[in-house]
């Protein structure tokens, strides 16, 4: 039976990619989103990148057709508040004393950055995930100030990119001894955050920040080998987790995430999507929960798909995607980096360079900065399965290709 009302509960990409799937789909009952921000579904990655990294007036980038939500695509919205519970076993979602009634759900609330709750009264001490926090710090930027990010993942090497470019100087601190391990392993993480060091960045490894000092405005960061640096302007970049707080006693089963099956189903009449969604890969076999822009994307398509047709569900298949742009230079990520990575065009320490990553025999991932067109044939690759011995065969044609377009 074609559900009469479907809520969607998150103004993301996710979310709105799973209303237009919905009315082209040509699902004609009622849809309503659930947005705990004021502002229509935008773009994020632009927020530390374009829109922070220039002292010239640029506006936040909504995703296209956003305007058409309530008139084109006739939704309901209901912006400016977060959802505050989920009843499962009636089909209701609170907002705050409201209650919507649903037939059909989506959940697509995304992550929530990781704070400094010690520095949460300071002004001047920011995340970077929305517009608001966006705006804080390109008023700072503006102003001149002395810039400390806390954490030298893929958000804080972008930000601290960004202050370089507008000419001043900035100190990214990272308690690990070595960036990124986590992201790309350890010896793409040295090779990526040598990137800092050639472009006037100081980074700061394997040294945890001890205190935020100020009293109502940060005045500095204070380290545990007692080095202080001093800040108008810290930008805390440790990580995200899933929005889920408010499922808590649902009747979902919260594990890092909403977990789901192969399909994007919860549970009840209940699908998930975006950053927010642990489901079973079958790809790689495991359960994955993935914060990438085209995750996300495809993701919020696929699961109202299958909540349009609960009867015929299809599994989700997607091989991860990922992109970063740090200094003017392009890093893609394509499939899982397990393990380290072995490089097999260019050098990593001339900035151009392409390395793959192997589970056993299996291709598995790959790694590219400044190689543009390499990214996408190595991820068909991944999404077919193919050897290890297949991605060595791609990388000497494109070796050849690169030594016979270079005479």
């Amino acid at each position: 039976m074609v559900p009469e009302h479907i809520v969607v509960v998150g103004g993301s990409l996710a979310g709105l990619r799973a209303l237009e799937t919905a009315r082209r789909a040509g699902y004609a009952g009622r849809l309503t989103l659930i947005g705990a921000e004021t502002h229509l579904p935008y773009d994020r990655p632009p927020l530390s990148k374009e829109y922070i990294d220039s002292d010239q007036e640029s506006h936040i980038t909504h995703f296209t057709g956003v305007e058409e939500l309530a008139d084109g695509l006739g939704v309901s919205l209901m912006l400016g508040q977060p959802a505050t519970s989920l009843d499962l076993a009636n089909g209701i979602v609170h907002v705050g004393d409201c209650t919507v009634p649903y037939d059909a759900a989506l959940i697509a609330t995304g992550a929530t950055a990781r704070t400094i709750p010690a520095a949460a009264h300071l002004d001047g001490v920011v995340t970077l995930r929305t517009i608001d926090d966006a705006r804080i710090v390109r008023s700072a930027l503006d102003q001149g100030a002395r810039v400390v990010v806390v954490g030298a993942g893929f958000i804080g090497a972008e930000v601290a990119a960004a202050v370089r470019k507008r000419g001043r100087s900035v100190t990214v601190v990272e308690a690990l001894p070595i960036p990124l391990i986590r992201a790309v392993g350890e010896t793409a993480g040295r090779w990526l955050s040598a990137l800092h060091e050639r472009n006037g960045t100081e980074l700061i490894c394997g040294v945890a920040v001890e205190s935020i000092s100020g009293d109502h405005r940060v005045e500095g960061v204070r380290l545990a080998n007692g080095r202080h640096l001093p800040a108008d302007l810290v930008v805390v970049g440790i990580g995200a987790t899933p929005a889920t707080d408010w499922l808590t006693g649902s009747g979902l089963t919260l594990d890092n995430g909403i977990v789901c099956d192969a399909t994007m189903h919860a549970g009840g009449n209940v699908w998930a999507a975006g950053d927010v969604a642990r489901w079973f890969s079958q790809d790689f076999e495991t359960s994955l929960r993935i914060e990438h822009w085209t995750n996300a994307a495809e993701q919020g398509a696929h699961a109202m798909r299958n909540l349009l047709d609960p009867s015929n569900p299809t599994p989700y298949r997607h091989i991860p995607y990922f992109w970063s742009d740090w200094y003017g230079n392009r890093i893609q990520l394509a499939g899982r980096p397990i393990g380290e990575p072995t490089v097999v065009t260019g050098d990593p320490a001339t900035d151009v360079f392409t390395a793959l990553y192997r589970d056993g025999d299996r291709l598995i991932g790959a790694l590219a900065l400044n190689r543009r067109s390499d990214i996408m044939k190595y991820r068909a690759l991944i999404a077919r399965g193919s050897t290890w011995e297949d991605g060595l065969k791609l990388a000497q044609t494109r070796n050849n290709s690169l030594t016979a377009n270079s005479k």
